[in-house]
């Protein structure tokens, strides 16, 4: 099974303890660390820990109103994995649990797939186009600057495309098409 290969950790709030911590080790494969009633600490690899979960109905039993202060949330958390079939593999294992991203789309240095969690909160799941270099000059150049969102594209299809033998250099090249419509998910509106 694929892991990703870059990240450091996480610490999300929650009114869904059980059922967030439940989906974390779903989806990373994760093992527990710590967990008592109010916290729990996964990892996915040797790592002391990845992801924390602070259980807010027993550490914050009455929610904070009118204080400005969320109760939960991230935009979104990034996730690098090794290369196309590792991502791919990831993709295919959560479709096939009926788990599946509300947004594949190409921005053109990653292809990404974004999740939402128990909790509505983002995940990406991505594969670098270029390394650091290339990417950084991708960024720079008229392409990103003329569409900085990037392209949807169809999972399936390039999963399909992966299984017949394509290069990842073709898999990773962004495709032409309109840019991206940033979906209500992402929590932009």
């Amino acid at each position: 099974m694929a892991k990703p290969i870059k990240f450091a950790h996480v610490l999300f709030s929650t009114r869904r303890f059980e059922e967030m911590v439940k989906w974390y080790e779903n989806l990373f494969e994760a093992t527990t660390v710590h967990r008592d009633p109010a916290v729990a600490f996964l990892t996915y690899d040797d790592e002391n820990h990845r992801f924390g979960f602070a259980n807010l109905d027993i550490l914050r039993p009455e929610p904070i109103k009118g204080a400005g202060i969320a109760e939960s949330g991230v935009n979104h958390l990034s996730y690098t994995y090794a290369n196309v079939g590792d991502l791919f593999g990831v993709y295919e294992r959560l479709r096939d649990q009926g788990i599946t991203p509300y947004w594949p789309v190409h921005h053109g240095m990653t292809l990404s797939l974004y999740y939402l969690d128990p909790d509505s909160n983002r995940i990406e799941l991505q594969v670098d186009c270029y390394d650091s270099e290339d990417s950084i000059a991708y960024m720079k150049g008229e392409e990103f600057a003329a569409n900085p969102i990037g392209v949807t594209y169809d999972p399936d299809a390039l999963l399909e495309r992966h299984r017949a033998g394509s290069p990842d250099e073709e898999l990773l090249r962004r495709p032409d098409g309109p840019m991206a419509d940033i979906p209500a998910e992402h929590g932009v509106s």
